[in-house]
């Protein structure tokens, strides 16, 4: 929708995203596990053009208009919020409640309308390497790691957490959740179903992406990479998944056809009785 016209109107471009439904580690209250829904998106400043003849590039050291794209992020946002509370999707409770009447939902949000959006571009200080490996450390990660969980007792879950706000060893901090807390704000963070983790646009995109890439490596004179045919790999393992948990089961002994499974032996106890 908005992007650099050379660049939209004549190339294709891959934008990988990922889908973050936590915050970590900005303030106290956030490291609590809250309720923070955000999508990354990697986009290249370059693509293929729909020739496939040549490579298209955006200006250099350049991109969009942050402002521009602080308005239309606002149009976007508060056009589809004001969809949802037509279509009854939305839901208040406590001090908004009165918001439920549609004069002051919209008197609400006439505020926010004439205010100026910041949208923050700037270029990462270590490079486009740097985010990426950011990135990549939270494509499979969960919510909270088994390393930040301290105990479990009758006062609820003892996690810890970083506080960005204060300095040295006072960084590192505790704080204890009930149960059932703890299980609401984990649960907060569970995508919905029919949600993916990790989608692929463009160059990217599954139906096309092989043939993509390779044209992508001949315009940029890039080498393919490295065939891993002589690697050896670990054998595919064809046991049946566990029907209560999921994972795989693991092969503890294997019976002939003809013969019927044993009990194991039993082992002799000091008392000269045996043991099963």
């Amino acid at each position: 929708m908005l992007s650099p016209a050379p660049l939209a109107a004549a190339a294709r471009a891959p934008a990988p995203s990922l889908v973050d439904a936590w915050e970590r580690n900005s303030t106290v209250v956030v490291s609590a596990l809250t309720h923070h829904p955000h999508i990354h998106m990697v986009v290249p400043g370059g693509g293929i053009a729909l020739d496939g003849e040549h490579r298209v590039s955006a200006r250099p050291a350049f991109l969009l208009l942050v402002r521009v794209l602080g308005a239309l992020f606002r149009r976007l946002f508060l056009t589809r919020l004001l969809a949802l509370y037509d279509a009854g999707r939305l839901t208040f409770y406590g001090s908004l409640a009165h918001l439920a009447e549609r004069r002051a939902f919209l008197c609400h949000l006439s505020p926010v309308r004439k205010k100026r959006w910041v949208v923050c571009a700037k270029p990462p200080f270590a490079g486009p390497e740097a985010v990426l490996a950011y990135l990549s450390r939270y494509t499979h990660r969960v919510t909270i790691s088994n390393s930040r969980l301290i105990r479990f007792d009758e006062d609820g879950v003892t996690l810890r957490y970083k506080d960005y706000r204060r300095d040295g060893p006072e960084r590192q901090q505790l704080m204890t959740l009930t149960a059932d807390e703890f299980i609401r704000h984990f649960l907060l963070h569970v995508l919905p179903k029919g949600f993916h983790r990790i989608r692929h646009y463009g160059l990217l995109a599954s139906g096309t992406r092989k043939a993509h890439l390779e044209r992508a490596r001949v315009l940029l004179a890039v080498a393919p990479p490295a065939d891993d045919d002589g690697v050896q790999t670990e054998p595919l393992n064809t046991c049946p998944p566990c029907p209560c948990c999921g994972s795989r089961m693991v092969v503890v002994g294997i019976f002939e056809r003809w013969r019927q499974p044993r009990a194991p032996p039993s082992v002799p106890t000091p008392t000269g009785r045996c043991a099963s």
